[in-house]
């Protein structure tokens, strides 16, 4: 069976589904497992989602299918986290790793379905894109090698962003091209040509430049800058009725991302988040709003400044020495501040540490604090539930070991019984011959 119904608008999938779907189908795929609260949060999301599509007269089917049930289905697309969500297009499976909204996933369902390139054929198709998308990217010119590349980039960053093409002539005279074919981002209130020698491998410099300089982030978004390879200077502040400082961080970041792009933008992404519960966990502790500081998700590290950031200069001063902390300590040494040498370095080196990292003591204590701040709600709501989440396995382990430890001097005795049994061997053949004799 392909399919059982599981609404009008989802269908719920069974292993059979590869075998038994269409060769042109499209479809989008959530994968769930019935103990996931995630899962049950989406779900209402998820019809909506199938509802809207199918009043629009989409090609794109939706569908569902319970992980834990369905594991050769779940096997075949690699689900390793709930929920998955995926779309299935001419046998090509694309991975959704951004927020889990109706919007975030209609737009990621609208970018998949469609071309890989979208062609603008006139001035207002662009200057709608423009309207449509904070970083727009755009191949201008002829069939040549540069358009592969840049399709070929399309193929895997479309789960991403939106790839178009034009030709010069419908770009805006402002805009001004050193020469033909041409890939240009517009973003920010501005644009910039990709350059093979400055900027590398194209697909690298694309995946580096879709996100806009200073943004609100989120935690999806934060986790795919971190993808680029770039450092996300961020700020964090209170969800609702920002203080006077939350708001002085902010205006002072936007300030220096936009005056200072040329410099900086090809090291940092700028932005801010609302709340504190995801950098609590990169941290493993309670961080208090509001607070400024640079994240590194290449290796989940983290820089924090030592005093309070008040003017352009200083932010700049910690983002350098984020980047490069030998300029600051020649600087020192040029002013000829001997005296208070050693304790300038301390504190400046104190100040451009990197906190945090993947190492294997920083992932056991990460594997730690995650535990503490799964179980500790339990404990507080349910504390019978919470001591059995705990004891059972401890009880196990503990089990385990004493059976280990009972089971080795047993194996000791039968080594030593057999060691006994061959000295005695000779003794008890000596012993034996004359009855042997005697039979005979």
């Amino acid at each position: 069976m392909l399919f059982s119904s599981a609404s009008a608008f989802v269908e719920e999938l069974s292993d059979s589904f590869m075998e038994m779907k269409a060769a042109d189908d499209i479809w989008l795929i959530k994968f769930y497992a019935p103990w996931c609260r995630l899962c049950k949060q989406l779900d209402p999301v998820w019809h909506q989602i199938g509802s809207e599509l199918k009043s629009l007269g989409s090609p794109v089917n939706v569908g569902k299918s319970d992980a834990t049930i369905n594991t050769g289905l779940a096997k075949e697309f690699r689900v390793r986290n709930y929920p998955a969500i995926l779309m299935l297009k001419k046998d090509v499976k694309y991975n959704y790793s951004g927020p889990r909204t109706k919007e975030g996933i209609l737009d990621f369902v609208d970018r998949v379905e469609g071309p890989l390139v979208r062609s603008l054929s006139s001035l207002q198709l662009f200057q709608h894109a423009m309207i449509q998308h904070n970083v727009l990217f755009v191949y201008v010119g002829a069939t040549s090698s540069l358009k592969g590349n840049y399709t070929t980039a399309a193929e895997e960053l479309i789960i991403h962003t939106y790839f178009f093409s034009a030709a010069r002539d419908i770009l805006p005279k402002a805009v001004s091209l050193p020469s033909l074919p041409a890939v240009v981002v517009f973003k920010d209130g501005t644009f910039f040509t990709y350059s093979e020698e400055q900027d590398g491998d194209l697909k690298l410099w694309i995946n580096r430049e879709r996100f806009p300089n200073y943004s609100k982030i989120d935690s999806y978004t934060l986790y795919a800058m971190g993808e680029s390879g770039k450092l996300v200077v961020l700020v964090l502040v209170e969800e609702k009725n920002l203080c006077e400082q939350s708001l002085r961080y902010k205006g002072l970041l936007e300030k220096v991302a936009a005056g200072q792009r040329e410099t900086l933008s090809r090291n940092f992404y700028f932005g801010f988040m609302e709340g504190n519960d995801y950098i609590n966990g990169l941290v493993m502790g309670e961080v208090i709003l509001p607070l400024l500081l640079v994240v590194n998700l290449s290796n989940d590290g983290y820089f924090l400044p030592t005093s309070t950031l008040k003017t352009e200069r200083h932010l700049l001063d910690f983002l350098n020495g984020v980047l490069d902390g030998s300029i600051h300590v020649s600087l020192i040494r040029c002013r000829g501040l001997q005296q208070q040498l050693d304790l300038t370095m301390k504190s400046y080196l104190d100040c451009f540490q990197c906190h945090g990292g993947n190492g294997l003591i920083q992932r056991i204590r990460r594997l730690f604090y995650n535990v503490k701040v799964t179980l500790t709600p339990v404990f507080s709501q349910a504390p019978l539930l919470g001591c059995f989440l705990v004891g059972f396995p401890l009880t196990f382990v503990a089990i385990f070991c004493y059976l280990c430890c009972k089971a080795r001097p047993m194996l000791i005795n039968e080594d030593d019984t057999e060691e006994g049994i061959a000295l005695l061997a000779p003794s008890l053949q000596h012993r034996k011959s004359p009855t042997d004799k005697k039979s005979d």
